[in-house]
């Protein structure tokens, strides 16, 4: 099952990634995730690191988004976000780039990353609302604490937005 997950996201990624080669000026493709496992062994330890199995999906989202030509890589300023978006940050021979949720889609961040395809790490509770931002409605809700595995997929070209989320465990 999470092999058939992995080819449908890798024909969806690399079919976008084609159609934004060839018409990149006006397609603009943003692809969510949220950080991977936390430590949860100190819970008053609010800016926590990854746990092992963490580290594991860090690199497992890098080998999945390993055809994804990223223009940039966002993160919440937090080890957790940070150390999950840096194994695909690494592989686009990228910097990180900090972004605060308070911010999120505003103008600034819609002409840095007009065009462009980015991936952006957050949170279970702010991945879903950068997305509704990105995409006009409030579709998607919190993410269950036991979830790391969603992947949001936004493009938008010519004023037209689509979306899809998929679970990759």
């Amino acid at each position: 099952m999470i092999r058939y997950l992995a080819m449908i996201c890798f024909v969806l990624l690399s079919v976008n990634s084609f159609a934004q080669k060839n018409h990149s000026s006006e397609i603009t493709t943003y692809y969510f995730i949220r950080h991977a496992e936390k430590d949860r062994s100190d819970p008053s330890e609010k800016d926590a690191h990854l746990t092992g199995d963490g580290y594991k999906r860090a690199r497992h989202w890098s080998e999945i988004l390993q055809h994804i030509p990223f223009d940039a890589v966002y993160s919440t300023d937090y080890n957790r976000t940070k150390e999950t978006g840096q194994p695909t940050a690494a592989k686009n021979q990228l910097d990180m780039i900090t972004y605060s949720v308070s911010n999120g889609y505003d103008d600034a961040f819609k002409t840095a990353t007009r065009g462009k395809t980015v991936l952006i790490v957050g949170h279970s509770n702010t991945i879903p609302d950068f997305v509704n931002a990105v995409i006009g409605t409030k579709k998607y809700v919190d993410i269950d604490d036991a979830n790391n595995g969603n992947l949001y997929i936004v493009t938008i070209s010519n004023d037209k937005t689509t979306d899809l989320v998929l679970t990759i465990n």
